[in-house]
C-alpha cells in the first residue's frame, strides 16, 4: 500500500520531542537567518514549548509542520511547512528547509511531491504559494521548475542588514 506522506527515499513526519537538538541546531545557524526571517537565536527551552504545544493540527494552528527524513534509517534531513493556511479560500503558504548536507539530491522536489499531493487529496487546498527572495535564485529555480508560476515582485519586502531585497511571489493552483 502506497503511503501518503512517503516514498523510496523520504518520508514525512510528524515533529517528535526527539527532535530538539536537530531543530535547535538549525533553528540557530544565523546563516539561515536571511531566509527564514529569523532575528534572534531560539532556546532550547522555547523550542521544547513549542514541540510540547505543537498538535498539528492544520485547522487550529493554522499551520503544519513536518520533519523530512530519509526513510531508510529516519535520518532528518529538512522541514517542509504550511504556513497561514486559509481554509476559507484553500490555501497554504509554503516553506522548504533541506540541510546543506542534503542539497542537491532531488529531496527538495521529492519532499514538493509528497506534500503537494498531501495538500490537493487529502486536505483539498486549492493553491500553494512561496515568497523567495529574489536573490535566492537555487530555491527560485527549484520551484518555478517544479511548476510554480511567478505571479508578482514584491519590492524592497525584506530587510537584510542595512539593504531591502525584493521578493517573488509564486505560486501553483491545483
Amino acid at each position: 500500500m502506497k503511503q501518503l506522506l512517503s516514498n523510496d527515499y523520504i518520508t514525512l513526519r510528524a515533529l517528535e520531542p526527539t527532535d530538539l537538538d536537530t531543530l535547535y541546531r538549525w533553528e540557530n545557524d544565523s546563516t539561515l537567518w536571511a531566509v527564514s526571517d529569523t532575528a534572534a537565536p531560539y532556546s532550547r527551552e522555547a523550542l521544547w514549548h513549542y514541540l510540547e504545544n505543537y498538535t498539528g493540527d492544520i485547522y487550529a494552528q493554522r499551520q503544519l509542520r513536518l520533519m523530512i527524513v530519509l526513510s531508510t534509517d529516519g535520518t532528518p534531513v529538512g522541514t517542509i511547512d504550511f504556513l497561514n493556511f486559509d481554509p476559507l479560500n484553500n490555501r497554504a503558504e509554503l516553506g522548504l528547509f533541506i540541510a546543506d548536507e542534503y542539497r542537491g539530491k532531488g529531496l527538495g522536489r521529492q519532499a514538493l511531491d509528497l506534500l503537494s499531493a498531501y495538500a490537493r487529496d487529502h486536505i483539498g487546498l486549492r493553491q500553494l504559494y512561496v515568497f523567495i527572495a529574489l536573490d535566492n535564485t537555487v530555491c527560485l529555480n527549484l520551484f518555478e521548475n517544479y511548476g510554480y508560476r511567478r505571479v508578482g515582485v514584491l519590492q524592497s519586502w525584506v530587510k537584510r542588514g542595512t539593504t531591502y531585497r525584493d521578493v517573488a511571489l509564486l505560486q501553483m493552483l491545483f
